[in-house]
């Protein structure tokens, strides 16, 4: 059997016992990891790929712009990242891979598929790394002791030490991972009680009562009208940004049949607990105008609330937050940088392991652009965070494209006999992929109309044509080598 097999070759049609197809497509990225994630770290994983940077810091500043109405804006959002990672969830159960979506467009639509999703993926992670390193260093900014030290500074502390614990083995990646995520749940969790106390008993919170009279006597749901909601658009689909994560770390555990399903389908719910509860209970204890983008929201009412030490406690939560986010992007674009490499569409030294089963050659790569963000926080600390996240959400949209595109070839090749879909699958095939997509170009059109930033971004989007298309030519030849010298049956 090959150990490459690109999407030229004809797709088998034999199903396995478990009743999805077997595959011949074997990813060469694949060999060498250690299955050393289990069930815990996977549903952990998932979780906090659902809880990001964007929900504790993001949150603050898109409620004083868009009131109330940003619960709506959660939830749409909320449901098409549930179709992603649902569809996602059902090529892993097809074929479990380190590389993830980057595998799946090399069977389904060749190595330039291939190159295109990874690429964008890293665009992805690479400036969220950045946006997390920055939220972190806001989030230190807290503490009196770390006031007078220059944002750039914490940023570098923040990175270096993320970086170190992520090269040592993918078992200490999820067991940091396993306890992020607790503690991010725990907070929230903490949050809500205190929060849905609040309301109930109409506690008195910095000089307000809390209960329905911040919504409508503070001009209702949407106190400056729906066009700033739905602006806001771009960056909450931000804080999705890692919904994808527990599809790349399938690759890296046993059994993802029994695994996958659970942890993919409870991401629904929490979407709609943590998420869209949070976001309910911010508006009803204080007015949206309390809120800022230079705080988190939690901190905002933990601080008004004036309990010793509780803003503190929850501004330390929302640091961990910032420095899991910053964790998985590390850890999964290593992951697909290596799939890459091993098909010649990446440097090669990204495709590098250590003796734990680490490549850490990625991780390297990714953590070099968190360099620049370093020299971004020196030059413009107060823009940092806002400009990144506009050029993130453009890779997690291109990131999300293709995952809904491979989704959608592979239901057709399963229409063609080709292959036999698995019984956990996107359900309403084929519309909701392109309903999804059109969603994504929706998001990309409001980017544009936001101005500012977001327009800038979107006219980089030739910028970033260009450079896909410039890049592919340099790989090209690189590619087709590595394809031929591959060894065949």
């Amino acid at each position: 059997m090959s150990d490459r097999i690109t999407a030229a070759d004809p797709l088998s049609a034999t199903p396995a016992a478990s009743g999805s197809a077997a595959s011949p497509h074997v990813d060469a990225g694949d060999a060498g990891y250690r299955k050393d994630l289990k069930s815990r770290h996977i549903n952990m994983i998932a979780i906090g790929g659902a809880i990001g940077t964007g929900l504790f810091l993001g949150a603050g500043g898109r409620m004083a712009n868009a009131g109330p109405s940003l619960f709506i804006a959660y939830a749409v959002c909320g449901v098409f990242a549930f179709f992603v990672v649902r569809a996602l969830g059902e090529l892993v159960l097809y074929r479990p891979s380190s590389g993830a979506f980057v595998s799946y467009a090399r069977e389904f639509m060749g190595e330039k598929g291939a190159y295109t999703a990874g690429w964008l993926y890293f665009l992805n992670w690479s400036t969220t790394a950045v946006a997390d390193i920055t939220a972190a260093a806001t989030y230190a900014h807290f503490w009196a002791m770390f006031s007078d030290i220059p944002q750039w500074i914490l940023a570098l502390i923040a990175l270096a030490i993320v970086l170190a614990a992520n090269l040592i083995s993918v078992k200490y990646f999820g067991e940091m991972e396993f306890w992020f995520a607790i503690i991010k749940v725990a907070a929230l969790v903490a949050f809500m009680i205190v929060g849905i106390f609040l309301v109930v008993t109409s506690h008195d919170v910095g000089g307000h009562t809390p209960g329905l009279a911040n919504i409508t006597e503070n001009g209702g749901i949407f106190p400056n009208g729906v066009m700033p909601m739905l602006l806001l658009v771009q960056g909450v689909v931000f804080a999705y940004a890692s919904v994808e994560l527990c599809g790349v770390a399938a690759g890296e555990t046993e059994n993802p049949e029994k695994i996958m399903p659970k942890a993919i389908n409870s991401i629904m719910w929490r979407v709609g607990l943590f998420y869209v509860g949070s976001v309910i209970l911010l508006a009803l204890i204080l007015p949206y105008t309390a809120y800022s983008g230079d705080q988190s929201p939690f901190v905002t009412v933990f601080d008004k609330l004036g309990i010793p030490g509780a803003a503190g406690v929850m501004n330390l939560v929302v640091l961990t937050a910032a420095l899991s986010s910053l964790n998985s992007g590390l850890y999964s674009t290593g992951r697909i940088l290596r799939s890459m490499s091993l098909s010649g569409s990446a440097p090669k030294f990204t495709g590098v392991m250590n003796k734990g089963g680490v490549p850490y050659g990625g991780i390297l790569l990714t953590a070099g652009f968190g360099i620049l963000g370093v020299g971004l926080n020196f030059v413009m600390p107060d823009d940092a965070f806002e400009l990144v996240l506009n050029f993130a959400s453009i890779g997690i949209i291109g990131t999300w494209a293709m995952i809904m595109v491979c989704s959608l070839l592979f239901w057709r090749a399963a229409k063609q006999g080709k292959v036999t879909r698995p019984g956990y699958n996107l359900p309403w095939a084929p519309y909701t992929q392109v309903v999804t997509l059109g969603f994504l170009a929706s998001v990309v059109v409001l980017m544009w109309m936001d101005g500012g930033v977001g327009r800038t971004t979107v006219a980089c989007l030739p910028l970033i044509a260009a450079a896909l298309v410039g890049g592919w030519f340099l790989v090209r030849g690189r590619v087709r080598a590595t394809s031929e010298a591959a060894p065949r049956d």
